[in-house]
């Protein structure tokens, strides 16, 4: 571009008051009218700035006063509407991490509502009158329905793994097997959280075979754990072999009788005795135990002496929490957090907003003196649930006591277990009524069956048979276009993906007849708004970057 086409160019950029004044004339001046004049002034100012530069930089940039009114409007509509807001989940991604994974029940809904508008008994015993614990909410709870002896539940399941490292690995070694190096979401990584906990991490094994004799061979006297981590979120195939639970209890029971034996003639020697006894009994979860003290130290010819080693524990870090598993669903392919105490767990964690379908959380189950040390760990108040997530737990909780009413109540269940042909039904009522509507002008509907996905870091690889509504276009628009409007342009987005060119609706992961009328809506816009690229193009870039990922799996 000649210098006098660009001082042209730039002489044809409107003024801040003719923006201004386009906004006022707007139909959507009605949505706007209660946005400060400051904002849309600075708006208006950055839009005709970012076009101003790329004329400088002899880049091509549209200086029509309508363009730029409609980059503003678009800019002041994301200004108008809270950023987090409700979607319409039609990828077919039951806990779908971007989407804000677990979708809560309507008990857990109504309690958060209860307890959020006024005071509540967060941390007062209504019985004694006097101050109480907010674990009183969740724990017998959780006790009764995993045959835990104690719990505690954090804000997150990464949380609840530093907790405990920090707590019982602290400069000492935690052993786990190079095949269960994890990382889920970029952040959480388990040499990472070892690092930031103080543990020394021990790795052995390779990373498709580990066996027991190499925990074994790596235990010393500074050990203080065995690490298991379950793979929820991805699986090896092929030559593999990894130890269970049940052999890691067994070897920590050896190594914890000859710790035990070293200092049993000695007086008033620290012995951790129960970790001796038979695992855990979901059958009988409340148990007496006897007590473990590990801190006193002993004497000998009257002089005082180191305590006695801490026993050697043996904790898993579940993931996604199942309680209640589906009858096509295998122990192998995700156990409960009840079977996996049953295999000799001192410690397990899990997630509350997972497969367990509750609020974000990370729940800690596990031997009764080892949840109260973790009670007492300073990480435990910086780590803690407040109110409003605490009562949608219990709430979740609550449900799970009747199993039957549970798999109806709680959304991520029932989507996971509901069968091929509810799903069925679910797309052919939305099917017709898009074949009534506007949006049957630029495209045609058809059901066809597909595959869904749990999501969110849970039942990796696992196929879920689901239907689907394809939507084929005829001479106008196309699936991205499509994608693009429907998450960009409305003020409740309908997120479907991308397949072979083709947008697909999962009926799997629609909640109910608000999530069918939003896509027949959107569709109908859509269609009667045109498909031009012209009417669909943002100036602002910044805002549409993103969009592709809507159509990826994860």
């Amino acid at each position: 571009m000649a210098d006098q086409s660009i001082q042209e160019a730039l002489r044809s950029l409107p003024s801040v008051e003719e923006i201004l004044q386009n906004l006022s004339l707007s139909k959507k001046n009605t949505l706007l009218a209660d946005l400060p004049h400051a904002l849309k002034a600075d708006i208006i100012r950055k839009e005709i700035d970012t076009r101003r530069s790329a004329i400088l930089a002899n880049q091509h940039a549209d200086t029509d006063a309508s363009s730029i009114t409609e980059a503003v409007i678009d800019q002041l509509e994301l200004q108008a509407n809270p950023s987090l807001r409700r979607v319409v989940n039609a990828t077919g991604i039951i806990v779908h991490t971007n989407l804000g994974r677990s979708v809560l029940a309507d008990e857990a809904l109504e309690s958060v509502i209860e307890v959020a508008k006024g005071y509540s008994t967060l941390e007062y015993d209504t019985q004694a009158m006097e101050r109480g614990s907010r674990h009183i909410h969740y724990e017998e709870l959780i006790c009764a329905l995993t045959g835990a002896e104690a719990a505690i539940a954090v804000n997150n399941n990464a949380a609840a793994v530093m907790m405990v490292l920090h707590e019982f690995a602290q400069d000492k070694q935690a052993i786990i097997s190079r095949g269960e190096l994890i990382e889920i979401g970029g952040s959480f990584r388990i040499p990472d959280i070892m690092d930031f906990s103080h543990a020394h991490m021990v790795e052995v094994g390779t990373t498709n075979k580990t066996h027991l004799s190499d925990y074994e061979n790596a235990i010393t006297n500074d050990t203080a754990m065995l690490l298991k981590v379950h793979t929820s979120n991805y699986r090896l195939v092929g030559f593999t072999e990894s130890v269970d639970i049940k052999d890691l209890r067994k070897l920590a029971n050896a190594v914890n009788k000859q710790r035990n034996s070293a200092t049993a003639q000695m007086p008033h020697a620290a012995q951790a005795s129960y970790l001796d006894q038979t695992p855990f009994s979901a059958q009988a979860p409340f148990l007496a135990q006897e007590p473990l003290s590990t801190h006193a130290p002993y004497t000998t010819h009257g002089q005082p002496s180191q305590p006695a080693p801490e026993p050697l524990l043996v904790y898993e870090d579940l993931g996604s929490g199942l309680f209640i598993r589906p009858k096509w669903l295998t122990a192998d392919q995700e156990p409960t957090v009840s079977e996996s105490l049953c295999q000799g767990c001192d410690l397990l964690s899990f997630s509350g907003d997972k497969l367990l379908g509750g609020p974000q959380a990370g729940i800690i189950v596990g031997k009764k003196e080892l949840i109260d040390r973790l009670k007492k760990n300073p990480l435990a108040r910086a780590l803690r649930l407040d109110k409003m997530t605490i009562a949608a737990l219990e709430a979740t909780l609550r449900l799970y006591l009747d199993p039957n009413k549970a798999m109806k109540a709680i959304p991520t269940l029932k989507m996971l277990c509901a069968m091929p042909e509810e799903i069925q039904e679910t797309a052919n009522k939305l099917k017709t009524a898009l074949d009534q509507s506007d949006a049957s002008k630029i495209a045609d509907f058809k059901v066809t069956q597909d595959i869904s996905r749990s999501g969110g870091g849970s039942l990796p690889m696992l196929d879920i048979p689901t239907y689907c509504v394809e939507a084929i276009f005829k001479d106008k628009g196309n699936a991205q276009e499509c994608m693009e409007y429907l998450v960009q342009k409305r003020r409740i987005p309908v997120i479907g993906r991308i397949t072979h060119q083709k947008l697909l609706f999962d009926a799997r992961t629609l909640i109910d007849e608000n999530d069918l009328n939003e896509i027949v809506s959107g569709m109908s816009e859509y269609a009667l708004q045109g498909t031009s690229k012209n009417m669909l193009h943002n100036t602002n870039e910044n805002a549409r970057q993103n969009t592709s990922e809507h159509a990826a799996w994860v």
